[in-house]
């Protein structure tokens, strides 16, 4: 464990922390000396000292306002990772789905920065993150609103880092392609990469000022054709 004897303690909140990236960035945080609150909609194999966890569905009606009583509880917190995603395949017959992933991947997202971010406006430090997806590029016939969720959830949230810098505010899009988690069930996975990669990225990303973070960059050209090709398709 790190020695941050001399070091003020962190306080951040991980919602999405079940499992894959928000469990290993939990683990590693706490092995850092942060003391971690996590919510998700099921209770994680984490036990730690310094960590407490919110069994809360960010699907679910309702969803802010629980989560301002587990901020007055448990907070106030020095940093936000939003890392709860879900996707969808697309059946013309039933967009019931959809709805609910553009809930958990954007709206929900857009509800916690609602409630955390003032709070930083107002003490003028804070960091709010949040993990996209290089997919926010695409359009995607086979699953439109993943792809779809994360474009605008990119687009809010950028445009959202420029509005809070002067305020002393960060706020960071960490961009992945394919990672080993439970959310990549494509046949073909270019470029994969393991979780405990992208738990590395995002504690640096927690560390830095930048406002978008993409890996990893040799999918980047895959991704340009991709969206190319299927421009070129609804053109054509």
């Amino acid at each position: 464990m790190a020695d941050n004897a001399s070091a003020p303690t962190r306080r951040i909140v991980i919602i999405g922390c079940s499992d894959g990236i928000g469990l290993g960035t939990a683990r590693k945080l706490l092995d850092d000396g942060w003391q971690v609150v996590g919510i998700s909609r099921s209770r994680g194999p984490l036990e730690h000292a310094a960590y407490h966890h919110e069994v809360l569905d960010v699907g679910l009606p309702g969803y802010r306002a629980k989560l301002a009583e587990i901020v007055a509880k448990r907070g106030p917190f020095d940093t936000c990772l939003y890392c709860a995603g879900i996707g969808a395949s697309c059946d013309l017959g039933d967009l019931g789905p959809d709805l609910q992933v553009f809930q958990v991947n954007l709206m929900a997202a857009v509800e916690t920065a609602a409630e955390l971010l003032p709070r930083m406006v107002r003490e003028r430090r804070g960091h709010f993150a949040v993990l996209s997806s290089q997919a926010d590029e695409l359009v995607v016939p086979e699953h439109p609103s993943y792809a779809a969720s994360k474009a605008a959830m990119s687009a809010y949230f950028e445009a959202l880092a420029l509005a809070a810098r002067p305020a002393g505010v960060r706020v960071t899009n960490i961009r992945f392609g394919f990672v080993d988690t439970k959310m990549a069930k494509a046949p073909v996975r270019p470029f994969l990469r393991s979780t405990d990669w992208a738990v590395k990225i995002v504690v640096r990303a927690l560390a830095g000022k930048a406002i978008r973070v993409t890996r990893p960059r040799r999918l980047v050209p895959l991704v340009k054709l991709l969206r190319w090709l299927t421009a070129w398709r609804i053109r054509w």
